[in-house]
């Protein structure tokens, strides 16, 4: 089974420095349709204006991924991380038992646009760590790329989190496949671009959320940017 959720349906946020669409209920916004997917919990698409960020806040037992699109996010903690996100990295911040941070667009004069992931995590009360890995266009190219799992495999960034989240670049006769479980879940958001998954068109901002399903066929991409997410049921 597969089910579209359109670009539209999520929540929208707008604090000046901050937009923000919510694909599942987040702050102000709440949707008890929309609480999470298997053990998937949020995925903010942000934009940061120049100049702002978000101040110094906790967290705690949540496995957090930054996905940068556009811009650069200015990342810094309490373990002592002072980073710079550009597009291509995948920054993991394991929250653990318990950490503090803050994320700002330093830049003058441009938007920072990235993605906000949270992960329900497969340990509770570890100690809170932190990894980013850059992956090039070209590993992505045609193809998905594994950038998240369980186990660091084929260079992935590693997370306590039973999932595992691949990207992909699709265009023109360009297809990607891949082969899933069926008894866990799927969750496909398109970044940009349009894309057929298993038959289906989606525009940029939409998602597919997917169940029973073995295996997951992406095709007909117009300059498509995808995140494929293969989660715990």
């Amino acid at each position: 089974m597969l089910t579209v959720r359109k670009s539209q349906e999520r929540g929208y946020a707008d604090h000046g420095w901050l937009r923000s669409f919510h694909s599942f209920s987040f702050a102000g916004y709440y949707d008890p349709a929309h609480m999470g997917f298997g053990n998937l919990r949020v995925i903010n698409e942000d934009r940061v204006a120049a100049g702002g960020g978000f101040g110094t806040h906790g967290h705690k037992d949540m496995e957090i991924i930054s996905y940068v699109l556009s811009g650069e996010l200015a990342h810094k903690d309490s373990m002592g991380n002072v980073k710079s996100i550009p597009p291509g990295d995948v920054q993991r911040m394991s929250a653990g038992r318990g950490v503090q941070h803050s994320e700002f667009n330093h830049k003058a004069d441009e938007t920072t646009h990235f993605l906000q992931i949270w992960i329900e995590p497969k340990e509770r009360g570890v100690a809170p760590g932190y990894e980013q890995k850059k992956f090039d266009d070209a590993e992505k190219r045609g193809k998905l790329r594994l950038v998240a799992s369980p186990d660091g495999a084929e260079g992935s960034v590693t997370m306590n989190a039973d999932a595992r989240l691949f990207a992909g670049l699709i265009d023109g006769d360009e297809k990607a496949s891949l082969t899933l479980d069926p008894t866990r879940k799927s969750y496909v958001q398109l970044v940009r671009g349009e894309l057929e998954v298993n038959g289906q068109k989606l525009s940029g901002g939409d998602a597919a959320m997917i169940e029973g399903e073995s295996k997951i066929e992406l095709g007909a991409g117009k300059d498509a940017e995808v995140l494929v997410f293969d989660l715990a049921a």
